[in-house]
């Protein structure tokens, strides 16, 4: 039998220094192969002879992002709940912030995407960037640990950290509590309202209704205090009661200027 003749693996090309995006991460240790993988998407592996993509770098940049955001978070944040330093994180590190920071990096000029993810606008999806920081996260660990990529977390993400904090006295639990109930099917909330005291001094208590049973118990001066409240609460026994992780489905505003589109 003659011998299976396998594809043969284009020799690699001379790696690129990427001064321009090294000087945006602020000059960290990087590895210039592993920086190269970093940016090397599937498409474009797939089209060169398989060569190594980014994705086991993007899962490892993933978990490096969360536990530098999220100890910076508990750090800054000592009297939050886990529901709110979870509504905070996810504020931080969901896809279309992700994608922001790259927007401000210019990191989609350095990706490298087959023919077919080049002319539908690669560089420009939100799913490719925020992919792509992350496997850049992971590229400076291997390089340089945790220190280093700390010093890149914190310099790409405390603007978002910030902004993300400023706002977390004002997260919308109403509108958490719909998109939650709407993600599992469980109706519209519908808030039941009773108040007491004399006019100029009312306290208003507030419980809400989600598929036929009451939750939450809020009190304000006001029936949207009060309703925010109960929406809090009920927020967390739901949760607890679907046995569901709140950082996924509590969806929050997003803290970055991210343009691009999934």
């Amino acid at each position: 039998m003659r011998p299976v003749r396998r594809p043969r693996r284009p020799p690699p090309g001379p790696l690129t220094n990427y001064q321009e995006l090294r000087s945006a991460l602020g000059d960290p240790v990087l590895d210039a192969e592993l920086l190269e993988r970093a940016l090397t998407h599937r498409s474009y592996a797939y089209e060169n002879g398989g060569l190594p993509t980014n994705e086991r770098l993007e899962f490892l940049g993933d978990s490096v992002l969360g536990i530098i955001v999220t100890e910076t978070l508990y750090t800054m944040h000592p009297d939050l709940s886990e529901g709110r330093l979870a509504k905070l994180r996810a504020a931080v590190v969901n896809a279309r912030a992700l994608a922001g920071v790259a927007i401000t990096i210019g990191l989609g000029d350095h990706v490298k995407l087959g023919r077919g993810e080049e002319t539908t606008g690669g560089r420009h999806k939100a799913s490719i960037l925020s992919d792509t920081v992350e496997a850049v996260i992971g590229a400076v660990h291997l390089s340089g640990g945790i220190t280093v990529a700390g010093d890149v977390v914190h310099k790409l993400f405390d603007p978002l950290i910030e902004e993300a904090s400023a706002m977390g006295a004002g997260l919308d639990w109403k509108t958490s509590l719909q998109e939650l109930s709407a993600e599992h099917a469980l109706g519209v909330p519908e808030y039941v309202i009773a108040d007491e005291g004399p006019d100029h001094m009312k306290t208003f208590h507030a419980q809400v209704r989600v598929a036929g049973k009451l939750y939450g118990n809020g009190v304000g001066r006001s029936k949207k205090e009060a309703e925010q409240a109960s929406a809090e609460t009920a927020y967390g026994e739901i949760v607890a009661a679907l046995d569901v992780d709140d950082a996924a489905t509590a969806p929050v505003a997003s803290a970055g200027p991210a343009s691009a589109t999934d």
